[in-house]
């Protein structure tokens, strides 16, 4: 089934694949070293069931994936600031 579809709809798929990954198993909440190794062993896994996939698209993956677990603004209350002097404004 894979054959027929084009390489942008292909690498689409693989990375709504990866992405349930990432949210059914918990992995934002881990360490960065855990992260890399799940990641590392879940874009082996996605490209054995992408075979069509070349290795740039799976290290494509790999960075997606990897931004999605570390987002530039940690949102949570440790990491907000709790008055405007906290947060540096003038």
């Amino acid at each position: 089934m894979e054959e027929t579809l084009g390489k942008e709809k292909l690498m689409d798929r693989a990375r709504d694949e990866l992405f349930s990954h990432i949210n059914r198993c918990g992995v934002l909440q881990a360490s960065e070293d855990d992260q890399r190794t799940w990641m590392d062993e879940t874009i082996e896994y996605l490209g054995e069931r992408y075979p069509d996939l070349a290795d740039a698209d799976l290290t494509e993956l790999y960075q997606i994936g990897i931004r999605f677990c570390r987002p530039a603004i940690n949102y949570g209350a440790q990491q907000a600031a709790t008055t405007l002097e906290d947060a540096g404004v003038a």
